[in-house]
């Protein structure tokens, strides 16, 4: 199996290249085109600041490519944000695939979330033989509410979005990379959809 990690320069993508090494694969660290649209999965990590990681997509091309991939595409923390419509972080124009804006936290809770916290509502195949209130690590200040398209949420403050689903496109808020077994086992079952 060809599973390709977009490369953009944010974040530690290494982390979910060696998760993905834990599962039995081989993933390709890559920003070029032709190998993201024939890889059978594609991940898209992230983290950082939305609009210098939106800029970095801008320069390679990939905020045209990323929307129109048909296989199977797994966004994380920042990458799911900007698969969203917007972002305000930056006041960033995202890629569009999910109908949703992402907003910063305001509540009296602590900015940014960081840590350990329950995913609950599970909904699909990403979450196969997950138990509800599962915990994943988050490291984030902003998020996506609520929507048709969530497929699992948490409490921190209000109920937001850790993970969206449309079609062929997946995002999760924690990061399964550093989310133990559990996020471990999520990791595995996006690479079976």
């Amino acid at each position: 199996m060809n599973i390709a990690i977009i490369d953009y320069g944010a974040g530690n993508i290494k982390n979910v290249q060696f998760a993905v090494k834990r599962l039995g694969y081989e993933a390709v660290l890559t920003n070029n085109e032709d190998f993201i649209r024939t890889a059978d999965k594609v991940i898209f990590p992230g983290v950082g600041e939305a609009s210098s990681a939106m800029n970095k997509l801008l320069d390679t091309g990939l905020d045209k490519v990323i929307p129109t991939l048909t296989q199977p595409v797994l966004g994380i923390c920042l990458g799911m944000q900007l698969m969203c419509k917007h972002t305000e972080e930056g006041n960033t124009k995202g890629l569009g695939i999910f109908d949703v804006e992402v907003f910063k936290f305001k509540g009296e809770e602590k900015v940014p979330q960081i840590g350990w916290n329950q995913i609950e509502a599970l909904e699909g195949a990403l979450f196969k033989a997950i138990k509800e209130k599962e915990f994943m690590y988050l490291v984030h200040s902003y998020y996506a509410p609520l929507c048709k398209e969530t497929i699992a949420k948490t409490f921190y403050g209000d109920w937001y979005s850790t993970a969206l689903h449309k079609n062929n496109f997946y995002g999760v808020q924690f990061h399964p990379e550093k989310s133990s077994t559990a996020g471990e086992a999520i990791l595995n079952n996006f690479l079976k959809i």
